[in-house]
Parts: C-alpha cells; sequence; structure tokens
C-alpha cells in the first residue's frame, strides 16, 4: 500500500526544489524501473500498480499515462570530471530541452561514451522529461555539470594534480561543430577528446568557442544544396559520434 502522505511527497519530486533537497528523482516505466534495479543506483522505494492500484498510481505518475511501475531513485552523487587517454567525451553548452538532452545521453551510451560534460545553463539531468528520454542511458552515463570554459580550458587527467596553472589544455583535442568549421568527413579526427555541441538557439556560445582548437563542420548533401538551416542538437551528437567511433575502428 501507499499512505497520502507517500503520495504527497513523491508528487512533489515533479519540481526541481524538491528534487534538490531531498536528492530523489523519480523513475516510470517496467523497463526504466528494472534498469534501476540493476543499476547499483540506491532505489529507495518501488511501486507497482498491481500493489497500490490505478488511482494511486495515477496520482504519483508525472506521465499523461500513468505506467505499470514507479521507482524513487537517489541522484548519484557528484565526483570531479577527468579525462583518460584516448577517451571520447561529450560537452553541452546550454542545451535547454529535456527531450534533446535525454537523447543526447541516449547516443552517448550506444556509442561507448560515459561522461558527458554540461554548462550550469543545460537542463537538469533529473528532469523527469529527460529521464524518461534516457531509455535507462541515466544509469551509465555520467553527467558533470560544470563551468564549461575553465573546465574546458583546464581538463584533469587521472594522476594530475590540482594545480589548474600548470595545466593549460593538457594537450586534449577540444572539438565543436562550427558553419565555419572544416568538412567533418575528410578532416583528420583523434580517437579521443572532447566534443562539444552547442544550444538548440544559439550554437556554441563565445566563451566555449574561444576554447575549443578543432572546428568542425556536418556538410549537406549536395554541399551546393538549399538545405534546412541547421540540424537537431541531437541528431548532429549522433552524426559526430559515428563518425568520430567509425575512425577509431
Amino acid at each position: 500500500m501507499i499512505s497520502k502522505n507517500d503520495i504527497k511527497e513523491i508528487r512533489a519530486l515533479g519540481q526541481k526544489k524538491f528534487r534538490d533537497e531531498r536528492g530523489l528523482f523519480v523513475v516510470e516505466g517496467e523497463k526504466l524501473v528494472e534498469e534501476a534495479l540493476r543499476s547499483g543506483f540506491d532505489v529507495v522505494a518501488h511501486y507497482r500498480i498491481e500493489d497500490i492500484g490505478e488511482e494511486a498510481m495515477a496520482r504519483i505518475s508525472q506521465l499523461t499515462h500513468p505506467s505499470p511501475a514507479l521507482a524513487l531513485v537517489r541522484q548519484r552523487a557528484p565526483m570531479p570530471f577527468t579525462i583518460g587517454p584516448d577517451e571520447l567525451v561529450l560537452a553541452l553548452d546550454g542545451v535547454r530541452d529535456p527531450g534533446n538532452l535525454g537523447t543526447i545521453l541516449r547516443i552517448a551510451d550506444w556509442f561507448g561514451i560515459r561522461q558527458v560534460l554540461a554548462s550550469e545553463d543545460t537542463v537538469e539531468l533529473y528532469n523527469p522529461k529527460v529521464v524518461q528520454a534516457t531509455m535507462g542511458a541515466i544509469f551509465r552515463v555520467r553527467m558533470h555539470y560544470c563551468d564549461l570554459p575553465s573546465t574546458l580550458r583546464f581538463p584533469v587527467k587521472p594522476g594530475m594534480t590540482e594545480n589548474r596553472s600548470s595545466q593549460a589544455s593538457g594537450g586534449i583535442p577540444v572539438y565543436g561543430t562550427f558553419l565555419e568549421g572544416d568538412n567533418i568527413y575528410s578532416t583528420p579526427l583523434t580517437k579521443g577528446g572532447i566534443i562539444v555541441m552547442g544550444s538548440e538557439a544559439h550554437g556554441v556560445s563565445a566563451e566555449v568557442a574561444a576554447v575549443v582548437n578543432r572546428k568542425l563542420f556536418i556538410p549537406p548533401y549536395p554541399a551546393d544544396a538549399h538545405t534546412s538551416e541547421s540540424l537537431n542538437v541531437a541528431v548532429a551528437t549522433a552524426i559526430t559520434c559515428a563518425e568520430f567511433r567509425r575512425r577509431s575502428v
């Protein structure tokens, strides 16, 4: 069974303020709940519709159509960002749409990218729409919210000290997608590095662009065709990650 107070507490987690205060987030759907239970994350409560009834599930669900299962999961504790040798990392600069962030995490998961950096104005990881869109990738890909220009300028490798004054860029390639960049299909790419993807409305910000040392462009086909103005950021991320991984095979 589930109490009225439990229902009130769970419903409150629909708001970021309460998610932050309690350090919890909601997972819905049988597949996602099973992913949570297998993930090693701390699942603090687990509800099934056959145990609490349809009415109660409808009251605690954050979906238009309540699913048969819901879990409360403890948020992962933040940890310092370090980048390993030949590791590929994504960096998101002001990605605001929850569906895009969730899809990008799913893309990262598919291409074996285990860390994603995010500017502080990127949408919150535990937003219910983000969680649903990840399709379970939230349990395998770690997000680091940070001062993005500073982190890109001084990425820390395992074993390095925190004396950032001696770490300037660390020799790590920082890629970004720009209209004036080099054709991604014909320019050399390294196995590892950091790939910056910009916001839906404004692309990569000037502050972050100043740190990017390798600009890339995804060309339309044919090259001189009149096409859409731009690609969706999640689609562009998928194309970029696929090309990096294709080169490393």
